[in-house]
């Protein structure tokens, strides 16, 4: 009833809610602009910035995070939305995440509060017989998708480990993301090869990422700032789910560096260790 039976029995459930609920549209980031990739125009680093991007959002301390997870199986579409705040220094963050209305759009879903932290996920408000008031705890290692789908929006830290493994590095251009120049990067990643080389928070939940997806080549496009911080990184997964490969386009938009983000994990007692249902 507790343990890790139930736990991935939840995580299922999520990830099959997330995956099966109405059309929408990735939410806008402010990009506007571009400018092509001119050769006196190239930050300096080339791909080896994209590969640290990781590195220098660990020493940035917090941000803020917006995110927006899309995705396609079998003609239905259904976008996810996610915001909040993330804390490097702890490795934790907390988002709100909003999923869309029933197939019928007769009813909403009451918004879910999810809080990241290294190889685990927290949700609250997750329903199906999980009362209002508790949590439910999933161990992101034992997710066939490291948890890189399953909570409806990818953890910045681990969005940013899987660039280390970055493969035919292109730079497009630079261009204003909401007020802030960016440089455009474009190219691919290998979650297996991220795993390998990913900091040892991340390497058990891309492990078992390496394991789940469809495909080990994601497509990616990164955005960093003059300081190198990733402000906007959009991956593109191929993710089995019950038999069916989803199509998955998460975006995660960082801003407003430095805010004060203070998160803490709910004590044993407020964590749900029943029976959660399907």
């Amino acid at each position: 009833m507790v343990a890790q039976q139930q736990a991935r029995r939840g995580a299922a459930f999520a990830a099959v809610t997330m995956a099966g609920a109405v059309a929408g549209v990735v939410a806008a980031t402010g990009c506007s602009g571009e400018v092509g990739a001119a050769a006196d125009d190239r930050p300096a680093g080339g791909p080896r910035v994209v590969r640290e991007a990781a590195d220098v959002l660990l020493a940035s301390g917090s941000s803020k995070a917006r995110t927006s997870m899309e995705m396609a199986a079998g003609g239905t579409r259904v976008t996810i939305r996610g915001e909040g705040g993330y804390n490097y220094d702890g490795r934790i963050g907390r988002l709100r995440v909003v999923l869309p209305k029933d197939p019928a759009g007769a009813s909403e879903h009451r918004p879910i509060t999810e809080l990241v932290a290294p190889a685990a996920l927290y949700m609250k408000n997750r329903g199906a017989g999980v009362p209002a008031d508790k949590w439910v705890r999933v161990d992101a290692t034992t997710l066939e998708d490291g948890n890189l789908v399953t909570g409806g929006a990818t953890d910045p830290l681990t969005a940013a480990e899987l660039l280390r493994a970055a493969r035919n590095v292109t730079f497009v251009g630079s261009q204003d993301l909401a007020g802030t120049r960016v440089w455009h990067y474009r190219g691919v990643t290998d979650i297996g090869e991220a795993a390998k080389v990913a900091s040892p928070y991340a390497r058990g939940a891309l492990t078992a990422a390496a394991k789940g997806f469809a495909k080990d080549v994601v497509p990616f496009d990164a955005y960093l700032d003059d300081e190198g911080r990733l402000r906007k990184v959009r991956h593109r997964f191929s993710y089995l789910n019950q038999g069916r490969t989803v199509d998955v386009a998460s975006t995660t938009l960082l801003y407003a560096f430095g805010s004060e983000v203070s998160v803490q994990l709910p004590p044993p007692a407020d964590i749900f260790a029943g029976k959660i249902g399907t």
